[in-house]
């Protein structure tokens, strides 16, 4: 066990060199959410480097600091190791982090306190989504009595055809479109001349209804109008 005070120094980033053989990776996003670490909180954990300041722990925080046009970043030097404990120490630096686990009601419990604070930053600064920070608060709530949330409840499916082929529905700013999802007519109807930013789509499009989409047996759905050999078109059936 060395003995070996560190100590932390401000260094120019320009005078600092990655790994070439580093073998972490780091996304694009991952770098972006790292940066918005270090605008949230600062720059806390400084990067290691070795005596020619050649990066062997935190390149990540690297590619961040560039990305924020940063000029200098705290280092501690590390020159008591030789070349095999510095090549083995990377990637347990890397290693190491990945073998814990979380205790989930414990962060959702941090997460909500944090929710419930006035805070003048963002909850994303922590690495986690939105929709998984909400999942993890969501998860500290049991349902009351053992009793399932109403507002998960669905309503008995009506058997009555409430829409068929080619009606527009408005819902508040929102369209809803019966109609082919393969007929480019449908798409024109629906939005006119402007462009969807995303789409969900689930091919293929003929397989069977009945049998599968079916509620456990309880409830039996009518095939789809498509062009397959092995449907029946029925009329003024809906197609969605």
């Amino acid at each position: 066990m060395s003995s070996q005070k560190l100590a932390v120094e401000y260094l120019s980033i320009d005078s600092l060199r990655p790994d070439p053989e580093n073998a972490r990776l780091h996304s694009r996003k991952q770098v972006q959410q790292i940066a918005k670490s270090i605008e949230g909180f600062g720059f806390n954990v400084p990067l290691l480097v070795d005596a020619d300041l050649q990066v062997m722990a935190g390149h990540g925080r690297l590619l961040a600091c560039k990305l924020l046009r940063m000029t200098q970043v705290p280092v501690i030097r590390l020159e008591h190791l030789s070349d095999h404990q510095i090549r083995a120490f990377m990637i347990a630096d890397n290693r190491l982090t990945e073998n814990g686990d979380w205790d989930d009601r414990l962060l959702g419990e941090q997460f909500k306190i944090l929710s419930e604070a006035e805070i003048d930053f963002k909850l994303e600064v922590t690495g986690f989504e939105t929709s998984e920070i909400d999942l993890f608060i969501e998860d500290l709530t049991p349902p009351s009595d053992g009793q399932a949330d109403p507002g998960d409840v669905l309503p008995e499916p009506s058997s009555m055809q409430v829409s068929r082929n080619g009606d527009l529905w408005r819902l508040g700013k929102h369209r809803l479109l019966c109609g082919d999802a393969l007929a480019p007519a449908s798409y024109e109807v629906l939005m006119g001349n402007r462009r969807a930013q995303t789409v969900f789509i689930d091919p293929p499009y003929n397989d069977p209804i009945d049998g599968y989409v079916a509620g456990f047996g309880k409830i039996h759905h009518p095939e789809f109008a498509m062009a397959s050999g092995e449907m029946t078109l029925r009329p003024n059936m809906p197609i969605f």
